[in-house]
């Protein structure tokens, strides 16, 4: 199964990574939403980690435009919003933009593999 991790901090990025390849997940990383919006257009994937604060493009913008994509298997990748400060954001604003489940910064990677399958084993 094949991961993209959005996530604009190093440290995140490089431990969500080290975390889900035990697991035996294919893992892509970007810095931003644009990248995510780019590398989409080459490769699919099975679930998109989004982080919310990114630079560039954030990830509710970012969600909505793939919302927005023609390709049905592109538009409905499932997203996970990834945020340390998500209370500035409703869980309705979430599904608003598309944004399948969430969660919060410190990641608790115990979760983080949890979620991950949950999404990805259907």
């Amino acid at each position: 199964k094949k991961v993209l991790v959005a996530e604009d901090s190093s440290v995140i990025q490089n431990l969500t990574k080290k975390i889900l390849q035990m697991q035996s997940y294919q893992i892509s990383s970007v810095k931003n939403g644009k990248q995510v919006l780019d590398i989409l257009q080459k490769e699919n994937f099975d679930i998109i980690l989004m982080d919310i604060n990114m630079p560039v493009m954030d990830g509710m913008e970012c969600s909505r435009n793939i919302r927005a994509l023609e390709d049905p298997v592109k538009s409905t990748i499932p997203i996970i919003a990834i945020s340390g400060n998500a209370q500035n954001y409703s869980i309705d604003e979430f599904k608003e933009a598309g944004i399948n489940g969430y969660l919060p910064k410190p990641l608790n990677f115990d979760t983080l593999v949890e979620t991950v399958k949950k999404y990805t084993e259907v």
